[in-house]
């Protein structure tokens, strides 16, 4: 008897899971109204760090280029917008300038990084954040090596400011999210996923690689420039050793292990994990990041995945489902259901990049 497949990227899960999130969106966005402007700063933290822990997964996790120097964005996005803001620009319309000085930087910056590979490309994204701080500093009109405030919000009501930072850092950090979902289910998803499993394999059948990874640093620059600029914007100074400090490094890779690195979700709960731990240990000072840093090697050692990975295994919850799966059913006479698999995605050659090439049907 014939078993005809359906390929679906979709799960039983989906319509719930986005009606949950259309909620979630609701309460965010009303938020302000609700609580304490001390819980919406909390908040503003929490999205800066999806932002950056959301990029760096995209970066590593998907593209598997692993960065230590993700700061050196976060600073150029901070100063991008304390140059226009000194020049009359309103700081929260300087965010897409902000955004595409981590671009152009970013460009020339993987010609050299390129070149290299593994622990050595870590290591030269730490130098890159490097030089980038020390020209900043060397720029008398943002301050040099003390800083300077940021202009242009000054006159504005704490309360209100409070309120315009949480949604524009609530925006920036759903449209992150959306970002990483869209490429992952787009032909450039399929390729990242391929080079994730098996990189010479992808070559060797064509796939443009490189053109692949440059693309996924662009858009991680890009989402660092912008929580870089609300980092500036929250603080209402921009300072080289704060913006360029190699801790934002530190703190996206700890959500990123924690949560569970190579999923959209994963940032996400790693994200919310390390501001809880942040606020309930900050009596403790600088001793949370070794407790953090140290939940974080744990996980990385025996809970293989990530904490989400073990959630979905376990549940088979997918929130952000980007991967192909197979209904396969008897003929409609039957009509019955045998079962669910996933399959894999095969990338073949540059015309056909990204295409699923597995036959849905099974004799």
């Amino acid at each position: 008897m014939t078993t005809f497949a359906k390929v679906k990227r979709s799960q039983h899960t989906s319509i719930p899971a986005g009606v949950l999130a259309l909620l979630i969106l609701l309460v965010l966005a009303a938020l302000p109204f609700l609580v304490y402007q001390s819980v919406t700063n909390i908040m503003v933290n929490l999205f800066i760090l999806l932002v950056l822990a959301s990029m760096w997964n995209l970066l590593a996790g998907y593209g598997g280029l692993i960065s230590v120097g993700q700061q050196a964005f976060v600073g150029l996005g901070a100063y991008g917008v304390l140059f226009l803001a000194q020049h009359g620009v309103d700081p929260f319309i300087a965010i897409p300038f902000a955004i595409l000085v981590g671009v152009v930087f970013a460009v020339p910056a993987s010609w050299f990084l390129f070149r290299l590979s593994g622990g050595y490309f870590a290591i030269a994204t730490w130098v890159i954040a490097v030089v980038a701080e020390i020209a900043i500093t060397g720029v008398p009109s943002l301050g040099g090596g003390t800083g300077a405030a940021l202009p242009g919000l000054s006159g504005i009501d704490p309360v209100q400011l409070g309120a315009d930072t949480y949604w524009a850092s609530a925006a920036v950090g759903v449209l992150s999210i959306a970002v990483v979902f869209l490429i992952m289910r787009s032909r450039l998803g399929l390729v990242l996923t391929a080079v994730r499993d098996n990189e010479i394999g992808a070559r060797s059948v064509g796939v443009k690689v490189t053109r692949a990874k440059l693309i996924v640093f662009l858009v991680s620059a890009a989402g660092s420039a912008a929580a870089g600029a609300l980092i500036a914007i929250s603080q209402l100074n921009v300072q080289a050793a704060n913006v360029f400090n190699i801790q934002w490094s530190a703190y996206m890779i700890f959500a990123v292990l924690i949560g569970g690195i190579g999923t959209i979700e994963g940032p996400i709960l790693g994200t919310v994990i390390f501001i809880v731990m942040q606020q309930e240990l900050a009596r403790f000072n600088a001793w949370y990041l070794i407790i953090v840093g140290s939940l974080a090697v744990v996980i990385a050692i025996w809970v293989k995945g990530g904490i989400w990975a073990q959630i979905s295994e376990r549940t088979g919850i997918r929130l952000f489902p980007t991967g192909y799966y197979v209904d396969t059913a008897e003929d409609e006479m039957e009509g019955k259901r045998l079962g669910r698999r996933r399959i894999s995605k095969v990338i073949g050659g540059d015309r056909q990049s990204g295409q699923l090439s597995e036959a849905a049907e099974t004799t």
